[in-house]
């Protein structure tokens, strides 16, 4: 059963996701009104049934890998009553943070800072709702100046949306090996994006021994392994990567100034070459990479089994996994030593993929526009670029690395991002005849 929105009136922008990018994107949309006098008709829509944020991933060890300031909005508006710094003293913990003497909060307590403020807009997401696809309206002059979102809700039943623009947000997707994609429906191999959920339901869950692979080297690998070291005595754990160590993320004060926002400008004007030349020279910045006191932490617990004779968990590096088969007792993998050539067949209760994530989503939800929209090259206001037809605007959030550069999947220019995206959402919305948006005679105050 099909469901159009309630108005005739079409949305000025959909939002596909509401995660922290699109969060952002209805702050700025809000703080455009405010400050402005410029109010665009909103809606986003999620696939979660309420407001999580890596749900599945927040042990208790995991710390978020930025400052805090690198919140929503304080890199943009530092007076925002949506920063972190007013999430803590709404909550009666400003002081408490600051006697933890750290930039970096866990990810537990950021992800509750990003759920208060989705519970800031919870009238404008439709939460339960997975976007399937984003079709065009063809007017008879042969121009596209709207798009139909269409959603499948919980209860199975498919709505459809009306907009001037859609903003696509909707992240990374589990990235799984092909030796793996054949045990997808194996409840005994999973990502490392599912890694509570799924671990729950392991024999270890109930204080029975087992034997697992973490195959990764990154920092989900690294904070997996601590977590089944300290949380799951009974669990042995064979930590396998390809690299030959573990490798610590670049973060010194130099390099992280290509995470500044106005850095972005500067990217996008290089030749495609060059583009390339920087994101190889700062790979080691996010891919690949672990926080210096995992490595210490996780080398520490290793060289403790050494001293005690007690051998539990094992470092299998310069590891490739050739093959991997599903049995009655457990799952097999073919290992191969990449340096020596030699292989070896091991045995365990269960794998976790910390095999990273892939960023092709939008493709899949944009393909009816994909005419329209050949290489899905992206504007640097994060549009993209379309035929001449399609009037309607396509925007993306965290897929062009390639175009604006290694902070476009962080969370480091989200403020910076969403403002220039609410911009042009407003723009055109306001040069628009078939356009709604609300004029405000009057620069509207802050809300508490």
């Amino acid at each position: 059963m099909s469901q159009r929105q309630s108005s005739n009136k079409p949305f000025d922008v959909i939002g596909v996701g509401f995660g922290p990018s699109n969060l952002a994107l209805a702050i700025a949309l809000e703080e455009q009104a405010e400050t402005a006098g410029r109010r665009a008709h909103s809606l986003f829509l999620d696939r979660q049934t309420d407001y999580h944020w890596h749900g599945d991933t927040l042990v208790s060890q995991s710390e978020l890998q930025i400052s805090f300031l690198k919140d929503l909005v304080t890199l943009r508006n530092p007076t925002s009553r949506y920063s972190f710094v007013n999430y803590l003293q709404q909550h009666g913990r400003l002081i408490d943070f600051i006697n933890l003497g750290t930039f970096y909060p866990c990810r537990m307590e950021y992800s509750d800072y990003l759920r208060w403020v989705a519970g800031h807009f919870s009238e404008q997401c439709a939460y339960g709702n997975r976007v399937e696809r984003v079709e065009p309206v063809v007017g008879n002059d042969g121009n596209i100046e709207l798009l139909d979102v269409i959603s499948v809700d919980s209860q199975g039943r498919e709505h459809r949306r009306r907009t001037r623009s859609v903003v696509v947000g909707t992240g990374g997707t589990p990235r799984i090996p092909a030796v793996f994609k054949g045990l997808r429906d194996d409840g005994r191999v999973f990502h490392h994006s599912q890694y509570l959920s799924r671990i729950t339901q392991q024999r270890c869950a109930r204080g029975e021994p087992m034997r697992i692979a973490v195959v990764g080297g990154g920092q989900s690998a690294a904070e997996a392994f601590i977590d089944l070291n300290d949380s799951y005595p009974n669990v042995r754990v064979d930590l396998i990567l390809r690299s030959e160590v573990l490798k610590p993320a670049d973060d010194s004060p130099f390099v992280n100034q290509i995470f500044a926002p106005e850095n972005t400008h500067l990217f996008f004007n290089q030749p495609e070459s060059e583009r390339e030349r920087l994101i190889s020279e700062f790979h080691n910045t996010n891919y690949s990479v672990v926080d210096l006191n995992l490595i210490e932490q996780i080398y520490g617990i290793l060289y403790r089994q050494k001293v005690s004779q007690r051998v539990r968990h094992a470092f299998r590096c310069r590891t490739q996994v050739q093959s991997a088969n599903a049995g009655e007792h457990g799952i097999r993998l073919h290992l191969r030593d990449v340096a020596t050539g030699q292989e070896e067949a091991q045995h365990y209760d269960a794998v976790i993929l910390a095999t990273g994530y892939e960023r092709k989503s939008h493709k899949a939800l944009l393909a009816p526009l994909a005419q329209y929209l050949g290489e899905f090259d992206v504007e640097r206001s994060y549009r993209v670029r379309a035929t001449p037809n399609l009037k309607a605007g396509v925007f993306v959030q965290g897929f062009s690395e390639a175009n604006h550069g290694l902070s476009d999947t962080l969370l480091s220019v989200l403020p910076a991002r969403a403002w220039e995206i609410s911009e042009a959402l407003l723009d055109m919305a306001e040069a628009s005849e078939h356009g709604h948006l609300e004029l405000l005679d009057n620069v509207l105050s802050a809300s508490a």
